[in-house]
């Protein structure tokens, strides 16, 4: 008895049983749609954040987040080592030696990117030591003369732990039988698998071995660096290189893979936007809802308007009856938007156990499970959109329901 006036009847309206069943119908399928438009937005999203996570840990966890390189080479690198880890942001850092040449192997060639590491700093900015399918970085010894490829060229070389492969560089020796090529026969020693284009040519082998075939004189060609928060990686990039006496070349992340990420991100808004027309479909099926209660109800409004009633209030009786629909529709999506998005990974498995086929395989895409994040301003966002598009859609019909003439209205009653 103490509740407003207007938020009485709307509820009224709300839970009372129409004469016209279709008004009924009408409004049940506006909070499903609604629901369902919600629910839809919030999985959607939480399954490419990710798959978003997965390249950033995959992808970013293998090349670096941020080089500091040499003119040509680092002097001393030991030093320029010790240096940039005195970085607050700085996490780790690790010298490199990097070239581009060929592998043969199994009769078949390959283009790959050669990569010198020292295999005990190499594990502190990659995160390679924890993909690694056959053998491992320990196994790189300098002298030896081992290389460590992906899991994609193993396959198209048929390649093995222990088989031999001739690495071959874009650089002419002259030798007493002519001008050759560079060439050097290594033995793999392990085979990693991280995805994407990594597996096909991307190469690791030891520092002293890569000196030694770049000719390098044992210098380093630049120091990679692993930083605490990967947006920042070109301010911090910038920070050391200023700390650092000579003259430096930087670059990170953003360069090599930043286009990869933009483009994800990309993605995501325009399906974001796209599946955001789903839930104002839905929330503009509550216009129609409350039209045609308007009109059902066109003798009671006229009523309440001779009572005494403002357009005013009459306008706020239908904003609360589709605001109920709004809200209520909102609340259900969100909820079943939140519990599949912590559960649709384990339900796509169950699902693929249960038909006996895959359908993300690990032969095709760089990961054999559907991954999902859950970020809470994402449903912060959709839950606020959804609520918002059910009280715009309540204007026009609250609108018309205070402009009935009562005179005009009860003329046939």
């Amino acid at each position: 008895m103490f509740r407003p006036l207007s938020l009485y009847i709307g509820l009224r309206y709300t839970a009372a049983k129409r004469r016209n069943h279709f008004i009924s119908f009408i409004s049940l399928t506006s909070m499903i749609g609604l629901m369902l438009g919600v629910a839809v937005l919030i999985i959607v999203l939480s399954v490419m954040n990710g798959f978003d996570r997965e390249l950033k840990q995959r992808i970013l966890g293998m090349v670096p987040h941020a080089v500091i390189q040499g003119n040509p080479e680092l002097q001393d690198w030991e030093s320029v080592d010790r240096e940039v880890e005195q970085h607050p942001s700085v996490l780790a850092a690790a010298p490199f030696i990097q070239g581009q040449g060929m592998v043969t192997g199994g009769g078949n060639v390959r283009g790959v990117l050669l990569n010198g590491v020292l295999p005990e700093q190499e594990r502190t900015v990659s995160i390679i030591e924890n993909h690694m399918l056959k053998g491992g970085l320990d196994d790189l010894r300098s002298g030896e003369f081992g290389i460590i490829i992906g899991k994609q060229m193993a396959s198209s070389l048929g390649l093995d732990l222990g088989d031999k492969v001739t690495v071959v560089l874009p650089e002419a020796s002259v030798t007493p039988a002519g001008v050759l090529p560079r060439l050097k026969r290594f033995t793999v020693q392990g085979v990693f698998s991280v995805g994407a284009e990594l597996d096909g040519n991307y190469t690791l082998i030891h520092m002293d071995d890569a000196s030694k075939l770049m000719r390098t004189g044992g210098k380093a060609e630049g120091v990679r660096l692993l930083v605490d928060d990967l947006f920042q990686a070109p301010q911090v990039a910038r920070e050391v290189a200023g700390q650092l006496s000579g003259r430096h070349y930087i670059s990170d992340w953003t360069r090599t893979h930043g286009n990869l990420f933009q483009a994800i991100r990309m993605e995501k808004t325009m399906i974001g936007l796209l599946l955001m027309f789903i839930v104002a479909v839905a929330a503009f099926n509550i216009v129609s809802t409350l039209v045609m209660v308007v009109t059902d109800k066109t003798a009671d409004i006229a009523i309440l308007r001779t009572m005494g009633a403002t357009p005013g209030r009459i306008m706020r009786i239908f904003i609360v009856q589709g605001a109920v629909i709004g809200l209520t529709g909102t609340i259900v999506g969100t909820t079943l938007g939140i519990l599949g998005a912590y559960n649709i990974s384990a339900f796509i498995a169950w699902l693929e156990n249960t038909l006996g086929h895959q359908f993300l395989s690990s032969d095709v895409y760089f990961i054999s499970y559907l991954p999902s994040q859950l970020l809470w301003q994402d449903v912060y966002i959709i839950s606020g959109a959804g609520l918002a598009l059910s009280l715009l859609a309540t204007i026009y019909p609250a609108w018309r329901a205070s402009r009935v003439d009562p005179a005009e209205a009860l003329r046939y009653e």
